[in-house]
């Protein structure tokens, strides 16, 4: 009977560093690997980043706009778990613009 083995490393432990070759859609640059994810046209996901905004700001419009429908909607009629649902999300805003305050301020 054969002892249990297991790899916890490759067999090959290098890796080429050359700053040419690092971009900025899925490069390596230092310990922190950034990944953007895979788009038909990064050409249009990057424009869309340096001239719209971060995925952050883009998200934290989008809850602002939600925010003001919400407060705006009758949720009398939702049943229980669609208003936490809501509940939770405005929570969530709500501290997002606490941590916002607290960064700026």
């Amino acid at each position: 009977m054969q002892p249990f083995t297991m790899a916890l490393a490759p067999e090959k432990l290098w890796q080429a560093i050359n700053p040419l070759y690092w971009t900025q859609n899925g490069g390596q640059i230092g310990l922190v690997n950034i990944t953007l994810g895979q788009t038909a046209r990064p050409d249009i996901e990057r424009t869309v980043l340096d001239e719209v905004g971060s995925y952050g700001r883009q998200i934290g419009r989008i809850g602002d706009a939600l925010e003001i429908l919400i407060r705006h909607f009758d949720t009398t009629d939702l049943p229980q778990p669609e208003r936490d649902a809501l509940a939770i999300l405005m929570g969530q805003l709500a501290d997002v613009r606490k941590i916002k305050a607290r960064e700026r301020g």
